[in-house]
């Protein structure tokens, strides 16, 4: 059965004009090249130290490009875009198409595109009305749990602006990093913690074996050594910022106890 949910934190900026992909290409941690119909590409807007501030699902709608992005940070978006376009061919467009996600169906309009993310989040939809109506209801708290089983952050909500750095978010796992293409804003701090350090720190899952998960508690090991914050949750999951090298079988917060969620 064909299910369908309006993503109604998600939003859309198209870029029309000659230049959109050169702009695009000098700015994101992927490469915009591969971006073609039906080959949506996610990427990351970083600051110059490598650390979060947008993320995005690039879609190919013709000659345009379509940003599938937070909804309330479209507007911060648009204007950051505008601070690099200095005298490039590219209209940035506040746009009114909606996104949506579509599990075993079909659309009957909008541009559809696989989610680059994960398999599992299947198919979005960017449309002006529901772009298949025939389809059943999901419930956001069913697609909220996958979506955090899966570790996959929700922008703003899972990562924090301008603290978090691009890898700390799973983008290498989620086809978010390009490690060939050229430059972009945060390049070299990426590529330096990709080639010669390691990761401290990451968005992973984790899971409630005893109380309730709540957004924001405090992770602590089974030492008593406060290691990371729970992030997004839903039902007994959470996606939660965790010190890697303190991460230990048995976690707890104040109203739970916890551990890393193992999706086999």
């Amino acid at each position: 059965m064909a299910r369908i949910l309006k993503l109604e934190n998600r939003a859309v900026i198209r870029l029309a004009g000659t230049d959109g992909r050169e702009l695009l290409q000098g700015l994101i941690t992927n490469d915009i090249n591969i971006l073609a119909e039906n080959m949506p590409v996610y990427a990351g807007l970083l600051t110059p130290q490598g650390k979060f501030m947008f993320d995005m699902i690039i879609v190919a709608d013709g000659e345009d490009i379509l940003l599938d992005v937070e909804a309330e940070r479209k507007a911060d978006l648009s204007r950051r875009l505008m601070m690099y376009k200095l005298r490039a061919d590219v209209d940035i467009i506040d746009e009114t198409l909606s996104v949506w996600a579509l599990f075993d169906g079909l659309t009957e309009t909008g541009i559809a595109y696989n989610d680059p993310r994960s398999t599992a989040l299947q198919t979005r939809v960017i449309a002006a009305e529901n772009p298949a109506p025939s389809a059943e209801q999901l419930p956001l708290d069913e697609y909220e749990n996958l979506r955090i089983r899966l570790c996959v952050p929700d922008g703003s909500r899972d990562i924090a602006i301008e603290k978090y750095f691009w890898l700390e978010t799973g983008a290498e796992t989620l086809n978010g990093v390009s490690f060939t293409k050229g430059c972009y804003v945060g390049q070299e701090l990426t590529a330096r913690m990709k080639h010669r350090t390691s990761v401290k720190k990451q968005l992973r899952t984790v899971e409630a074996t005893e109380g309730m998960l709540m957004e924001g508690d405090t992770i602590m090991n089974d030492a008593g050594r406060a290691i990371g914050e729970i992030k997004t949750t839903a039902a007994a999951h959470a996606i939660a910022y965790l010190r890697l090298d303190l991460v230990s079988p048995l976690m707890k917060t104040e109203n739970a106890a916890l551990s890393l969620y193992n999706s086999d």
